[in-house]
């Protein structure tokens, strides 16, 4: 007898990369060299002093009993001074912080606050599949915007206003982008404030990206009246190496705040002390911490556009972010594409189709790879290429 599982399973598919994961998994398992330069997780250490917090605290009086919903009040104190340095931006930490165990709960949590069955929810394209498989999840409906190139991967917002946007309730945004590295600007920013209080739409940006080779890290919460429709979702997971601890935040107006909660409180009984102590101990760094982590990035990055010259790829050398976002010569179709170079070169990049219908066409490669494996891969693909080559020309003089 076969227990039937809920309809809403049957609006999404498993996690692109749980799934393939799993495949490069079996070729490294049979002892393919795979290289991975698919998955933005650092393989960097986080700070020593966010280790040494975690150590300390573990031996620390009533360490191991629940913890409060809302974090420490330590730790909301601790993101209000970081938002004020880093971003000019002031929050309440009392009613205008939450913190999150990492940002994707984030998601889930906004949605299942603010989205009832039918409700609309504009979704970029190409953007975090995440965005799209929760909506579906609630029982809400994704609507795609674009975001192309030709239009610095921002959307055309006189085109959506066209739109019948009336069973809109949530649009998600994410600048600095993934996976395309466009950074935005303030300007972008404004025009979106703008446009979600004339549709009267809930604005949420997410924004892990904003210290990773960016220049200008901004918030929405820095433009005038954002607090009133707006949100936003940070980690500590990109920036401070933190992917596997689960720390974020979301903040935003006491209102909004508060209708989060009441989810969050019925989902979790509080995140572990030692790991909110590490978070407190990282909130804290001076910027010394962003300069280390960028000039690592910055060689790196120099060598990945190296590889996807050498794949005739194109590519933005302004983009932001922790991946290279590179567009493949035309008709190149760019699953087949990293399939064969997955199973030719033990080499794992990710397609930009799973991203959305404006991704066909792209690679993703992640900067979270060291400097002697992005070698290794331009080796690869060198001898493979040199190969290719004279086998042409035997079969030609033949």
């Amino acid at each position: 007898m076969s227990i039937q599982t809920a309809k809403r399973l049957e609006t999404i598919e498993e996690y692109y990369f749980s799934k393939k994961l799993r495949e490069v998994r079996a070729l490294a398992t049979s002892g393919k060299p795979i290289l991975n330069m698919a998955i933005g997780s650092p393989d960097l250490d986080p700070p020593k002093e966010v280790v040494e917090a975690i150590q300390t605290t573990v031996l620390q009086d009533g360490a191991h009993k629940y913890q409060s919903y809302q974090g420490v009040p330590e730790l909301r104190k601790a993101f209000a001074n970081f938002y004020n340095t880093n971003y000019g931006v002031a929050l309440n930490p009392e009613n205008e912080i939450l913190p999150l165990m990492g940002s994707k709960e984030g998601i889930m949590h906004i949605s299942l606050a603010y989205l009832n069955e039918g409700d609309q929810v504009l979704v970029p394209n190409p953007g975090y599949p995440t965005y799209t498989s929760v909506t579906n999840l609630v029982g809400a409906e994704p609507l795609f915007y674009d975001l192309k190139e030709d239009n610095k991967w921002e959307p055309d917002l006189e085109l959506l206003s066209k739109k019948d946007l009336s069973g809109v309730k949530i649009m998600w945004i994410n600048y600095p982008h993934m996976p395309t590295g466009a950074s935005g600007s303030v300007e972008t920013l404004k025009k979106l404030i703008a446009f979600a209080k004339k549709h009267h739409i809930l604005l949420v940006n997410d924004n892990p990206y904003s210290f990773i080779l960016n220049d200008n890290p901004t918030s929405i919460l820095s433009v005038e009246g954002a607090k009133d429709v707006a949100l936003e979702l940070n980690s500590l997971s990109k920036t401070f190496n933190m992917a596997g601890w689960r720390v974020g935040v979301v903040t935003g107006s006491q209102d909004k705040i508060e209708a989060i909660l009441k989810v969050k409180s019925n989902m979790d009984s509080g995140m572990f002390l030692g790991i909110q102590k590490g978070a407190i101990a990282a909130l804290k760094l001076s910027n010394d911490w962003y300069h280390e982590i960028n000039a690592i990035y910055k060689e790196r990055r120099k060598l990945i556009w190296e590889l996807a010259s050498l794949l005739g790829c194109s590519f933005d050398k302004t983009a932001t972010g922790m991946f290279v976002w590179a567009k493949l010569p035309e008709g190149i179709d760019a699953v087949e594409f990293i399939d064969h170079i997955l199973y030719e070169n033990s080499v794992f990049i990710t397609p930009g189709d799973i991203f959305g219908s404006n991704g066909k066409g792209y690679i993703r490669f992640s900067l979270c790879v060291n400097k002697e494996n992005i070698k290794e891969a331009i080796e690869r693909l060198e001898k493979k290429q040199t190969q290719f080559a004279n086998n042409n020309i035997v079969h030609q003089k033949s």
